[in-house]
């Protein structure tokens, strides 16, 4: 990998965009999906193997795959060769409206000719949080092809991420042990919020060619604007991929005085 092309921590330990990763804001949420789509696909088309993305679960993340849907777009995506992950999911069924892979699926994957087999969707049923976290961990690693992982070749091609209010991202909540994971992949989010979660953790959300956060609406634009300086008190500020950071934010969420 071209040192130009990566993502490294700064002196301080913050994460920061190089040269090579975008920092684009869009007037529109609807443009800035529009953009992210397109983005996206022209990755998976120009790469010849496999290629895997890890979803994203909220609004904006939503008005995004459904793009992935509408032609043109829909007819140049390579889907056979494209394998669906998500980082994070509430512990809930998935036909319920809370649901990450309900979303994805309503908004795209059942509208699109993609192998069954290619969508990784964490299980909710049938198994504890716990062991939820445990099975999507194996299921990474037989992806992977190894319970190691190594900067040279990353998990994911694609990471989609958003952005909380209070900093989280993923399932990665402000002072929860899922923060200080360095070995497992994956995690049982348990206490936080009403409905338990199983989320990744840094060790695989690091393990991107590309993150890329979206956020959308003035309510976003303080914590963007936390995160981008790099304040470690944000998880979503601690993201720190092997390869390029994008931020696709649209005008209302931009930080003060940003172009």
């Amino acid at each position: 990998m071209n040192a130009a092309g990566q993502t490294r921590m700064n002196a301080a330990g913050q994460n920061r965009i190089d040269a090579a990763g975008q920092n684009r804001i869009f007037e529109t949420g609807e443009s800035l999906a529009r953009y992210a789509a397109t983005w996206l696909c022209n990755l998976a088309a120009t790469n010849a193997g496999r290629f895997s993305v890890c979803l994203a679960g909220g609004s904006t993340p939503k008005q995004l795959y459904r793009h992935f849907a509408d032609p043109p777009l829909a007819e140049r995506f390579p889907w056979s060769r494209i394998h669906w992950f998500w980082g994070d999911e509430r512990f809930v069924p998935h036909d319920h409206p809370d649901s990450n892979y309900g979303m994805a699926f309503e908004a795209f994957l059942s509208r699109v000719p993609v192998p069954p087999a290619n969508i990784h969707a964490i299980p909710t049923e049938g198994v504890t949080p716990e062991q939820s976290a445990a099975a999507y961990e194996t299921t990474l690693k037989r992806f992977y092809g190894s319970g190691t992982m190594t900067s040279e070749r990353p998990l994911f091609d694609v990471t989609l991420l958003g952005i909380g209010d209070d900093g989280h991202t993923a399932s990665l909540f402000p002072g929860q042990p899922a923060l200080q994971e360095t070995r497992k992949w994956a995690m049982a989010v348990v206490g936080v919020k009403a409905t338990p979660r199983v989320t990744l953790t840094y060790p695989a959300l690091d393990s991107s060619q590309h993150v890329a956060f979206l956020a959308t609406g003035a309510a976003k634009r303080k914590v963007v604007a936390r995160a981008q300086r790099g304040d470690r008190a944000l998880p979503a500020a601690k993201v720190c991929p092997v390869g390029c950071l994008h931020w696709f934010i649209d005008r209302t969420a931009a930080p003060e005085g940003a172009k």
